[in-house]
Parts: structure tokens; sequence; C-alpha cells
């Protein structure tokens, strides 16, 4: 996947979309759980992403699933007074026929990130860790936060042994439905080599109401039906 084998993954949906750059106030995320309604190539299924807190240690889980089989992305990270710190991410993903796990262990204290598991070798690291790394999960929840603040939406990828650069510009304002009622939202693009990747934030809601990635011509889609 050129754009981003995160929040939506491979040829399955997500691997999905918290620290981005720049430090953000104590408190701002809270526990919740989404589900969203997923489609790729026309063929249906469920997602859900969720947050957990115990203490300043937060992990947010987005899952879908689908028919020709299963996609769970978490990521993990500490909160110590508004600085987010990555501590470690799992990609584990089920096929017809096939099984992929990756998990990503970030030290801080040698600031550097290595990924063991399903990765090939030259794959596993390490990586000099920067302050606001995010990794795929967690970029969704840095647009939701850095497009209600209105700060630029520039950061730093890192996954699988790899670490891109992940810009989006705004590309307005749109109606989308969640829950059947309608909801005004801002909606920012990121495009490489023809591929697109689309997310839409809306007040009032701390997940993106909608996400869609077009990858060689692969259309994934998900749209938020629910969260508490």
């Amino acid at each position: 996947m050129n754009i981003r084998k995160h929040a939506l993954s491979t040829a399955l949906l997500v691997s999905g979309a918290l620290f981005a750059t720049g430090a953000v106030q104590a408190g701002d995320l809270k526990p919740f759980n989404a589900t969203y309604k997923a489609t790729y190539m026309g063929m249906s299924g469920t997602g859900k992403m969720s947050l957990e807190q115990t203490g300043n240690r937060n992990k947010v889980v987005l899952s879908v699933d689908a028919l020709l089989g299963s996609a769970t992305y978490s990521s993990v990270f500490d909160d110590n007074g508004g600085n987010w710190k990555l501590v470690s991410s799992t990609d584990h993903r089920k096929f017809v026929g096939k099984k992929m796990l990756r998990t990503g262990a970030f030290d801080w204290s040698k600031g550097e990130a290595r990924w063991s598991g399903d990765v090939k070798a030259d794959r596993q690291g390490p990586i000099k860790l920067q302050a606001g790394d995010v990794d795929p999960i967690a970029l969704d929840l840095a647009l939701v936060r850095d497009v209600k603040a209105g700060k630029p939406l520039r950061y730093r990828m890192l996954e699988s042994g790899k670490a891109k650069s992940m810009n989006f510009t705004v590309a307005g304002k749109e109606t989308v439905t969640v829950g059947g009622k309608s909801v005004t939202a801002t909606k920012v693009v990121r495009t490489d080599n023809g591929d697109e990747l689309a997310v839409w934030v809306a007040d009032g809601y701390p997940v993106p109401v909608r996400l869609r990635q077009t990858d060689d011509g692969a259309v994934t889609d998900l749209k938020l039906q629910s969260v508490n």
C-alpha cells in the first residue's frame, strides 16, 4: 500500500488511523467504543475502534471483519503530561489460508524503534525515534485532534521498519451520515502516485467519521455508525 498500511489494511481494510507533532493538553483523549460499516471492493464488513486507559497508558484497537478474513491493529502509548510516546504496536491479519503478525517496540531510552514477527530482516530496524512520531492507527486520532485545532497536518509515520512523511491538505466541507444523522465534516486528503487517502473529521466525534483509501484501483471505505 503506497499511502498507508494503517488505519486501513491491505487487501482487507484497516491496519489503520495520537502522537502527532507537538504536545497536546492532557485529558484530550477519553475512552470510547466506535463501530464502522466497512466496504472493500464491493464486499461488506464491520469495523470497531476502541480506546482504553489505565493510568497514563492508552491502548487503541482497530479491528475489521470481512468475508475474506480479519485485521486487527493496536497501538499503545503513554501520556506524560500531554506528551505522548509510542510504546508498542501490533498488526495482526488473517486471510484465507494465511496469517500475518507484526509487532513494533518503541524504546525511548535507546531512542529507537524495532519490529519483529512477519517482517523482512532489512525491515526490522532500528529506526531512530523522533518526538511526535505516529504509527498507522495513531495517525487517525492525530488527524481528528489537529483538524479540530487548525494545526498543520504533517506527520512522520513509523511502520514495519520504515519512516514516511504523511502530509495532508484540507479539501473542504462535506455532509456525511452517521447512524442516520447528517453531519458536516472536514475532509482532508493525501495523495501518492495516484493513490489517495481521505479522512473526514466532525465536531463532537473523537474518531474519523469516515475513512476512504484508494490503492492501485482498490477502494476501501469505513463509515462511522456509532460511538460512545
